[in-house]
């Protein structure tokens, strides 16, 4: 096993994902593509649909959070596994719709939904709507007056919790684009307009920390506010939410310096964190809802790419040159994610090769990683950077013109090319 369970080497001495040869996937699909082990997405499935149930209550389900990785026979998965879904826009919407996923287990998210959002999102029968401001639940009033429709909903509140992880994936604090503040009374003033809406029906309320976070306790402590919350609206309206969606955001191992996660015990944990605070402050339990992302479909993931040249720089650094980068995998790029890589076709050689991992874009920051040590290459050889299941294929671009890569889907029982490689066709499909 190479990191995770998925990853592991053959007797050839090349990188294996879900037991298939890396080098002959990238043969048979080309490069740069993404592999997505779906047995270990549906593994993930199952552990967090049996952990909530067993932990939080049987009124309770995993989320799945579809802007890590969105295409419709991910949501067919989704769909087959049982769990509800977390859309952000109306093209996650009509993904979900598409794929035959059932709506009124959707929570529809956005900081600025537009009225075609809203309107959208009714007329497709989403089951719950998150709102995010003032403005929006004003305008999402006037949607269901024009529509003669009624909304379920739950309000975003931010609990003012600093997770400790990037200062670009923080959503919980005080100062952010998203929701309404507890600290400054803007959550109550919210909820009180909630609640007299005639076609807006209040089920709840839904935060969200920040992501990456590899242990329980900012779900804990943004937990413990939000219940507090919870009995300070009872007390002032009455209203008690029968639904508390506390967000995503447990981490993934990318590198060996990352530690190992037990996703079940954390939730264990949390649950019985959950059940003592309730019985303290004297709620309800509510119905408890997470939107695992990230952790569902990162570790399953893997993006092969062709090594194109090795350039050696005396006194500095060596560049080992693939045919992607930036457009594939923007994370580098925006915040120096850290990722694990392999020489796939040299899996077994000593990993002693330091060296950067450049893209194929006019532009010096195109990079994948730097200071990486796989076995030396030479051009030809398959270059595997593991771990790219989320926040790849949903954040690729055609930056320079470069079609994006397939999605080659791997399971024991079959290789299935679930999103066809782009063609230079479809680049300038929409070009007048």
């Amino acid at each position: 096993m190479i990191l995770h369970p998925s990853f592991d080497t053959n007797e050839k001495g090349h990188l294996t994902v879900c037991g298939y040869d890396a080098v002959d996937l990238a043969k048979e699909h080309g490069t740069p593509a993404y592999i997505l082990d779906t047995d270990a997405v549906r593994g993930m499935c199952r552990m967090y649909k049996r952990a909530f149930r067993e932990h939080f209550g049987e009124d309770s389900f995993p989320v799945y959070a579809g802007k890590a990785l969105c295409y419709k026979n991910l949501y067919r998965i989704i769909t087959q596994e049982g769990m509800f879904a977390d859309c952000v826009s109306s093209g996650e919407l009509y993904t979900a719709s598409k794929a035959g996923f059932p709506m009124e287990n959707v929570f529809f998210h956005g900081n600025n939904k537009t009225d075609y959002d809203l309107q959208y999102a009714l007329a497709l029968g989403v089951g719950y709507i998150v709102v995010d401001s003032v403005d929006e639940l004003n305008a999402l009033e006037a949607v269901c007056r024009e529509t003669s429709m009624d909304a379920d909903i739950l309000i975003r509140v931010t609990p003012g919790i600093d997770p400790h992880t990037h200062k670009k994936i923080i959503t919980g604090s005080v100062d952010s684009k998203f929701g309404s503040a507890i600290e400054t009374g803007q959550a109550m003033k919210i909820t009180e307009l909630a609640l007299s809406k005639e076609r807006i029906h209040l089920k709840g309320f839904h935060c969200h920390v920040g992501s990456q976070i590899f242990d329980i306790e900012p779900f804990a402590d943004a937990c413990s506010i939000m219940l507090g919350f919870i009995k300070t609206v009872r007390g002032r309206t009455g209203f008690e939410a029968a639904m508390l969606n506390i967000g995503g955001g447990f981490g993934v191992r990318y590198t060996d310096k990352d530690p190992e996660i037990d996703y079940e015990a954390n939730i264990a944990a949390l649950g019985k964190r959950i059940s003592a605070l309730c019985l303290e402050l004297g709620v309800k339990k509510p119905a408890l809802f997470m939107e695992p992302g990230r952790s569902i479909v990162a570790a399953a993931g893997a993006t092969l790419y062709k090594c194109g040249s090795v350039k050696e720089i005396p006194g500095f650094r060596n560049y080992v040159s693939v045919d992607g980068g930036m457009p594939d995998n923007p994370r580098y790029a925006l915040y120096q994610a850290e990722y694990t890589a392999v020489n796939a076709s040299k899996a077994k050689d000593p990993a002693e090769y330091e060296c950067t991992l450049g893209g194929r874009c006019c532009e010096s920051g195109d990079l994948l990683a730097e200071g990486i040590k796989i076995a030396k290459p030479e051009r030809g050889d398959i270059i595997a950077v593991l771990v790219t299941g989320a926040y790849n294929f949903s954040m690729a671009s055609n930056y320079n013109r470069i079609p994006r890569p397939p999605v080659i889907e791997v399971s024991k029982e079959k290789v299935f090319c679930s999103v066809r490689r782009q063609t230079f066709t479809d680049i300038t499909a929409l070009d007048i």
